[in-house]
């Protein structure tokens, strides 16, 4: 099943490039989306086929051919998967170093036409199993889009609910590295708070006073520097962006986080000269956990990645 759609461009939008002028329609939702229709052949300018740089004129006709949603495969978009470093595999599980800007897996309004961990899995072994829907074949946790760091996948059925198990049970050691603003006022201390949604925007998480549900981080000062701190991060549970919400509820905010800023620090940025990472300072550093088979423990480690080391750098030099 395809929808036929036709749009005249306006006079505001003359000169503005194909892709841009799709992504801007409803039915589209993005420029990602956008340049895989043109890809696949789905829209016409004028009748012909065009690339997605072109430059629209006020008046032309656009045509452009979306399938049902039925029809969509979140998992198969545009172009090669990315290169993803695989830290350790075996036929139970593998353990990747995700790369910041790679979200875990497609939303589940399946409006999205970018690779994720979920789509690159498939291409590589074909068939993973899946506890919840199809768009999340061997997921067992999930990392934010914007961080970086150790993410295990699972390979067979009983791998899947072994791992998962070690997470709800809370016995998958995890360790994080984060950059936050101001000095904390302890080396090291416990944050038990718990986390809910925001009611005043409902994207977001917030400690609460009442209901939600308990979450604990530890987090220990690794270096400090003058209004920056390095933070080591032992989240206890796996609430939703928790180390975010919980740094900031006590004034540290992490650097580059546009959704999560302390009101002390809300303002707070970067020096000028300083490099900018371009997305929140948080890494998986480390995971710890019982191999599914053997039921020994296996370590997974991550180096830091050269965005956040080269910020440490050059706070080490000038803080």
């Amino acid at each position: 099943m395809t929808e036929q759609v036709s749009r005249t461009v306006a006079d505001a939008d003359h000169g503005l490039r194909l892709d841009a002028f799709l992504a801007r329609q409803p039915e589209v939702g993005g420029r990602g989306r956008a340049r895989q229709l043109v890809d696949e052949g789905r829209v016409r300018v004028a009748g012909q086929r065009v690339k997605p740089s072109l430059q629209l004129r006020a008046g032309q006709l656009v045509d452009f051919e979306l399938l049902a949603e039925a029809d969509r495969d979140p998992l198969a978009p545009p172009g090669p998967p990315p290169e993803v470093r695989v830290i350790y595999e075996d036929g139970w599980l593998v353990a990747i170093d995700k790369p910041a800007g790679l979200a875990a897996h497609p939303p589940e309004s399946r409006h999205f036409s970018e690779h994720t961990v979920a789509s690159w899995a498939r291409a590589r072994y074909e068939s993973l199993p899946s506890v919840e829907d199809a768009d999340r074949p061997g997921i067992v946790h999930r990392l934010d889009r914007e961080t970086s760091g150790v993410m295990v996948l699972a390979r067979t059925q009983p791998a899947l609910d072994h791992l998962r198990a070690q997470f709800r049970a809370r016995t998958a050691a995890k360790e994080y590295r984060a950059i936050v603003y101001g000095e904390p006022r302890f080396r090291s201390d416990w944050i038990e708070r718990a986390i809910g949604i925001d009611p005043r925007h409902p994207d977001r998480m917030t400690v609460v006073d009442e209901g939600g549900r308990e979450a604990a981080t530890f987090y220990e000062v690794v270096e400090q520097f003058d209004g920056f701190a390095h933070v080591l991060c032992r989240p206890r549970s796996g609430r939703t962006h928790q180390i975010r919400v919980h740094m900031t509820s006590i004034g540290h905010s992490l650097v580059g986080d546009k959704l999560y800023r302390s009101r002390l620090r809300q303002h707070a940025a970067l020096p000028a000269d300083a490099p900018d990472p371009g997305r929140h300072c948080l890494h998986a550093r480390r995971l710890a956990l019982l191999h599914p088979q053997t039921q020994e423990e296996i370590e997974l480690e991550s180096p830091m990645p050269s965005d956040i080391e080269m910020l440490l750098h050059w706070l080490r030099a000038n803080g």
